[in-house]
């Protein structure tokens, strides 16, 4: 297939009658296994704050510790190294969706760019990746919920929050508004209550001893992964109005916003507890708002654990899907998946079956500490987001080649810096994959890429 093809399949599909993309109208694909099509739903405001869900996640009330055992005092500059990395990531990841607003987010890019291969690294990292996150995400909201059952609060939450995304991206979007403002609301509290507790202290910025830059690269490592979700609305681009114009602006102020609270939130834990404070704490949030005046709220931050968890897990559970759907679009994953229901306008097969593996996954194992391939995943998938965007012609790159070189060396630079175990086992993951690909394309293996028309 030639490239004009291939970009003609992905951004046109065969078959599809476009209606105009206002509030509740549905581009539509007749066929055998009924409409394939999303509904354009998202405005502004939902698109910024399904970004605000996906990034404000458990991340933020975990990675300060082990970031600033590795950077001591550089932990800003290490938080300002991974805005970096997430910034250029979400500016190729824009343009990108500006040109293809449809469902599949780095899948459909690199398909469409760079051809099918380089699709489908993207997207099975991507599934499979986001996929034993999702599992991570219920059991810590279980976990802080009930601390001593947290595995039946978990397989709850997975249930309710999967069984949301069968019934509508509106519905989804309203529930992911009020865990955001119930996320950003807790951490505001934590934030005052370091600045105004009277237990902060500003000789404790410069407690951690020299500072080395691998140690900075480290700990940009881990804290990039609280940032991670930063273009989950472009993973839905088929249901954002006005695409070309929304997806930028969503993402870069969602962005924005994570970071300037990020920021706020490291100088208070510094403040308050330095940066061997806030290494030797399980719970760094807690512990700083536990130490001033504020400490009768400490157990507010528990709820915002919840919250933010339970964001996280609507929204890649969202993300998953669309992705998911894409895939199925092309024969990369079983073509069964691509139906979306007719009523709600999700992709509700690819739902249940993501929700399903989640909910297994919960049931039998606790993946937090086994899915460190996740980030070797999140990585790749965004790295091939990066080279699709360099090819874009010269009036679509946002700030040309320059930002998308630049986040393909930083997802690089902070792969490479992830443990060894975390590496190989990202790269069997992907090995596994292109294996199975191989089997189905062979004649007599399976369906070739393509959709029918």
């Amino acid at each position: 297939m030639s490239e004009r093809s291939q970009r003609t399949d992905v951004t046109l599909p065969a078959g599809s009658q476009r209606k105009r993309a206002g509030r509740g109208t549905a581009v539509t694909s007749g066929g055998p296994t009924g409409p394939t099509e999303l509904r354009r739903e998202l405005g502004f405001a939902d698109a910024v704050l399904i970004g605000l869900g996906a990034m404000l996640g458990a991340g933020v009330f975990v990675a300060f510790a082990p970031a600033a055992q590795a950077a001591g005092a550089g932990l800003l500059p290490a938080l300002a190294l991974a805005g970096g990395v997430a910034w250029c990531n979400a500016t190729s990841t824009a343009a990108l969706a500006s040109v293809y607003p449809r469902a599949g987010g780095a899948y459909l890019y690199g398909r469409a760019r760079l051809g099918p291969v380089w699709g489908f690294l993207a997207g099975w990292g991507f599934v499979i990746g986001k996929t034993a996150g999702c599992a991570a995400m219920a059991m810590t909201a279980g976990s802080y919920a009930w601390p001593s059952h947290p595995r039946p609060v978990a397989i709850t939450v997975a249930c309710a929050l999967a069984g949301l995304n069968c019934v509508g991206i509106a519905r989804t979007a309203l529930v992911n508004r009020l865990l955001v403002t119930v996320t950003l609301g807790v951490l505001g509290l934590v934030v005052l209550a370091c600045l105004t507790g009277g237990a902060a202290d500003s000789a404790r910025l410069h407690g951690g001893g020299s500072v080395g830059l691998r140690g900075v690269v480290q700990a940009a490592g881990l804290l990039f992964f609280a940032f991670a979700g930063y273009a989950r609305v472009a993973t839905l681009g088929e249901e954002v109005r006005d695409p070309a114009r929304t997806i930028p602006r969503a993402v870069s102020t969602a962005l924005g916003i994570v970071l300037t609270v990020y920021l706020a939130v490291g100088l208070g834990l510094l403040l308050v507890l330095g940066p061997h404070g806030i290494a030797a704490s399980a719970a760094p949030l807690r512990a700083a708002v536990a130490a001033g005046s504020w400490h009768w709220a400490a157990g507010l931050v528990r709820l915002g654990a919840v919250t933010a968890s339970c964001g996280v897990l609507l929204s890649s559970l969202a993300g998953i899907g669309r992705t998911t759907l894409a895939m199925a679009r092309d024969g990369e994953l079983p073509r069964a998946l691509a139906q979306v229901h007719p009523r709600y306008a999700v992709p509700q097969r690819a739902q249940l079956v993501v929700g399903a593996v989640v909910v297994g996954l919960v049931a039998v194992t606790d993946v937090r500490g086994a899915i460190g391939f996740s980030g070797f995943g999140v990585l790749g998938y965004y790295a091939v987001a990066n080279l699709a965007a360099w090819t874009l012609p010269a009036p679509r790159r946002t700030g040309g080649r320059v930002i998308a070189a630049a986040g393909v060396f930083g997802c690089l630079l902070l792969a490479v810096d992830l443990p060894a175990g975390s590496a190989l086992a990202g790269l069997a993951v992907f090995g596994v994959g292109l294996g199975v690909r191989a089997i189905r394309r062979a004649p007599g293996g399976g369906p070739a890429g393509r959709r029918p028309k």
